[in-house]
């Protein structure tokens, strides 16, 4: 499967005046976030790719460029009212017949884009909530344990992602790893921006197989 691009720096024009660091690492942020986010929804569509069939799309690519389509705004027919956590929720129940990773995915980017006030880029009087930030990383954590261990009746796996060590191959964490780094830029830009804003985040410690998503606000 193909790679996924470098990290790129902003072309250095006049918006990028009006722009405090803070700023600029809040674009830089949100840009990897959601550049994980299609790597993350391509491998799981290629682990999976009975899923992108159900939508009826006519190929890998094109299901991703549907995911990822920003006049969709994290909204889909497909899922009718389901969005944010609901649909990520909705991706890991029993009954649900669609695509389950357009679902995961597609919840997943809606309750990111809420994180960061459904905006795309960031200036000097913008204020982003760094607890917003810090519930998505840990409802990330929730979505992981999820995903590894959400199963059918009779004890199929939901969505195939990690694979556990066999006779004679090891483990394969990459799944972990991508939704690690994922967590780590959410929860980088929690701590400065809290820092900044002298604001102390709220933690909650909760077991992560029994947990609940945290609030997040906007899309749901």
């Amino acid at each position: 499967m193909g790679r996924k691009p470098p990290p790129a720096g902003a072309a250095l024009d006049l918006p990028q005046f009006v722009k405090a660091d803070v700023d600029r690492m809040a674009d830089v942020c949100r840009k990897e976030v959601f550049s994980e986010l299609r790597f993350l929804a391509e491998k799981l569509y290629r682990r999976n790719p009975g899923e992108w069939k159900k939508s009826g799309a006519a190929s890998l690519e094109a299901a991703l460029d549907h995911l990822m389509d920003p006049r969709l705004a994290w909204r889909y027919a497909e899922l009718g009212d389901h969005a944010g956590i609901d649909a990520m929720q909705l991706a890991l129940r029993e009954d649900f017949q669609g695509d389950r990773v357009l679902a995961l995915m597609g919840g997943l980017g809606g309750m990111l884009h809420a994180s960061f006030n459904e905006k795309t880029a960031f200036f000097m009087l913008d204020d982003l909530d760094p607890q917003k930030l810090y519930n998505s990383a840990r409802n990330v954590e929730i979505l992981v344990w999820r995903l590894s261990n959400a199963r059918h009746a009779d004890g199929r796996l939901f969505l195939l992602s990690n694979e556990p060590a066999g006779a004679d191959a090891p483990a394969n964490l990459s799944f972990e790893r991508e939704f690690g780094k994922m967590i780590g830029q959410l929860d980088m830009l929690a701590l400065i921006l809290a820092d900044k804003m002298n604001r102390t985040l709220v933690k909650v410690v909760q077991s992560v197989a029994t947990a609940i998503f945290l609030p997040v606000g906007l899309v749901k």
